[in-house]
């Protein structure tokens, strides 16, 4: 097979990898190419294994670039959240419930802001184990690791991600008519009904970049999170929102001007949101964009 057919070939699985590694979309792109280069300055007729090179080589890229990443966020203006992959509008753009739920499990911006937590080679050991199913003699050279040490890793990045999700399953039902409650709620500026739907103990966390007025910091509690939404409809009122799907998942999109404004998921347990992300910042909705479009004129 040609080089350029070869990486073709793989290519989904290397993005999808630093996809989920860096939590964005441009950087992702970006190790991929990355990737390419090395690639074609690779004596590829002694390369044996032409996917585990390329996985490698990926997975190397990816944490050199996301430990820089972690440090150039240290400078980011308020919390910094993933950026969407997907965006779309409703109907479902994915009929089948079972190939939905497959894919925004791990996808998803609720997953991907937990990844947030772990450090890179913890990171990168969890997903090479847990999403991709590498075995762990597998893991252990790209890592730079033994195989011992890598299994510590996974450990420890599950026990850390265990705190962080919910703790009885949802329905894609009950989730989509809590986000629908709370769409009509936060755009009406009830409290009452907010409180109802939330738990008391509830995290909103915005990302705005610096770039549009967010909370440049997480609130924490049902009450400051009602009051923030009824403080908004009443002072300026809320961006008209719709449901559609992010990365997967039910979301409220929000637009201003015909523009897509923010994006917002929740995280649903026993019944009560005790998350809610929304995504402002439009460096990361405008590359989302303008991709479904090109998607849509190609």
């Amino acid at each position: 097979m040609h080089t350029t057919d070869t990486f073709q070939t793989h290519r989904p699985r290397l993005f999808a990898l630093a996809y989920r590694l860096l939590g964005s979309r441009s950087d992702a792109e970006d190790v991929v190419q990355d990737a390419w280069l090395r690639w074609q300055g690779a004596d590829t007729t002694a390369i044996r294994d032409p996917e585990g090179w390329l996985v490698t080589a990926t997975t190397r890229l990816g944490l050199d670039r996301l430990r820089a990443a972690r440090n150039a966020r240290i400078d980011y203006v308020g919390p910094w959240l993933p950026e969407p992959l997907e965006i779309a509008l409703d109907p479902d753009p994915m009929h089948d419930p079972a190939q939905r739920h497959a894919h925004a499990d791990d996808v998803s911006v609720a997953f991907l802001a937990l990844l947030e937590q772990l450090r890179p080679d913890e990171r990168a050991a969890f997903l090479l184990k847990d999403v991709f199913d590498y075995d762990y003699p597998e893991i252990a050279p790209l890592l730079d690791h033994t195989p011992a040490n890598c299994r510590q890793l996974v450990h420890r990045a599950r026990q850390r991600l265990q705190t962080g999700r919910p703790r009885f399953t949802v329905s894609a039902a009950q989730h989509r008519t809590l986000l629908e409650r709370f769409m009509q709620a936060t755009e009406q500026g009830d409290q009452a009904a907010i409180l109802s739907l939330l738990h008391a103990n509830a995290e909103m966390v915005s990302d705005g970049g610096g770039r549009v007025t967010a909370a440049i910091r997480p609130l924490l509690g049902a009450e400051r999170i009602a009051q923030l939404f009824w403080a908004i409809a009443r002072r300026n009122g809320s961006h008209p929102g719709r449901i559609g799907w992010v990365n997967g998942e039910p979301a409220i999109l929000r637009f201003d001007d015909g523009h897509l404004h923010s994006v917002t998921t929740v995280t649903v347990d026993d019944g009560r949101i005790v998350r809610v992300l929304s995504v402002l910042n439009p460096d990361k909705l405008g590359a989302v964009v303008t991709a479904r479009h090109a998607a849509a004129s190609s």
